[in-house]
């Protein structure tokens, strides 16, 4: 007789071909059953690529029969359309996808995205992270991840990445590629195929929030982004001065395009003042005041922080451990704050408006 439990155990030792995770695992198997010597049973896939249904079906009839030789097994492949539109599906296991965005560099976009990631796992969620800022990738020294390299996986006949892990967060930077003095030179084209490969090419586990860290400025990167994956919203990063936040609308108003449109969470206004560690209640206004209030006014959206500058938070970044793993920080309740309410903007985004869709290139 038949063990339901022996070949639900087997089943685990096949792998979805999005995550890496195993088929029980993912809830891919529907209508199990078994009647004697026959077992039956639907996997549902995302995508309807006959190579990977094919190579699936021999994989789960592999594994069965080394427990049941003799038996009689029927495989119903099932595809999963996402509101009719393949390409919607290329991330199924991500809830969220967040892009962090800036006009100009050098306003510690990068810092932002660390903490806000590092944040957001700390209240509890499942968070990735990607480095898009493929020219100048610094989350790998910021997540203590310098000098590691992911593995790669052959999974049903394509090789996959597996990202690092740090901090509670899944990690993958074209820096865990490159060594740190090498030049990045490549074109627009190729910039936006790493980008692709780090989106559809990585096994990446369920998440409730994929945060996505991109170079200054409207380049291929940010376009390559919006045609690839449905991005549920963007986070502008500005300091208070009025050459920061010219720069920033670009950024922003490409987000509203009519054809991109993709919703604007909120504004994080870095560099908000100076405060001396030994003096917390003193405030410098290096770069003047009022720089993210006026940008988030004109997206007709929430300053989701302000950060002053803090030496530590320097420190923080350059030794690998983000200021917002250090408890006692004297930040640790403004990154929890921006975590808190970049959540609620979302919850409040999913409330208002439709799914985010692919921008769709015309030729």
């Amino acid at each position: 007789m038949i063990d339901n439990n022996k070949v639900v155990d087997a089943l685990r030792n096949v792998k979805d071909p999005k995550t890496g995770t195993d088929l029980i695992t993912s809830k891919m198997v529907e209508d199990f059953k078994i009647d004697e010597n026959k077992i039956s049973f639907s996997i549902v896939l995302q995508s309807n690529d006959n190579e990977l249904k094919s190579a699936m079906n021999f994989a789960c009839m592999e594994q069965i029969q080394k427990e049941y030789p003799d038996a009689d097994v029927h495989i119903h492949l099932k595809i999963k359309s996402s509101n009719g539109d393949g390409p919607e599906s290329v991330l199924p296991q991500v809830k969220n996808v967040i892009a962090v965005a800036s006009g100009k560099g050098g306003v510690g976009k990068s810092t932002v995205s660390v903490n806000l990631a590092v944040s957001l796992a700390k209240a509890g969620y499942k968070v990735g992270l990607i480095d898009a800022d493929l020219y100048g990738p610094s989350i790998p020294t910021m997540m203590g991840l310098a000098g590691h390299r992911p593995k790669v996986e052959l999974l049903y006949g394509k090789h996959k990445i597996i990202p690092l892990q740090a901090h509670g967060i899944h990690v993958i930077s074209i820096g865990f590629i490159v060594e740190p003095e090498q030049a990045v030179v490549v074109r627009g084209p190729r910039l936006g195929g790493l980008l692709r490969q780090f989106i559809q090419d990585c096994l990446w586990p369920e998440l409730d929030y994929l945060v996505i860290d991109l170079p200054p400025g409207t380049g291929d990167i940010q376009l390559t982004l919006v045609q690839t994956v449905p991005v549920t919203g963007a986070i502008i990063v500005t300091t208070p001065q009025e050459v920061s936040v010219i720069d920033a609308v670009k950024a922003m108003n490409m987000f509203l395009l009519p054809n991109v449109n993709v919703p604007i969470l909120g504004v994080v206004e870095n560099m908000s003042w100076f405060t001396p560690e030994e003096l917390p209640d003193n405030k410098y206004y290096l770069f003047g005041k009022g720089g993210g209030q006026r940008l988030a006014a004109m997206a007709q959206t929430e300053l989701l922080a302000q950060i002053p500058i803090v030496q530590s938070v320097r420190e923080a970044g350059d030794s690998g451990i983000p200021s917002a793993t250090v408890i006692g920080h004297i930040l640790n309740t403004t990154f929890e704050n921006l975590a808190k309410n970049v959540a609620n903007q979302v919850k409040l985004r999913h409330e208002l408006y439709g799914p985010t869709r692919i921008v769709k290139v015309e030729h």
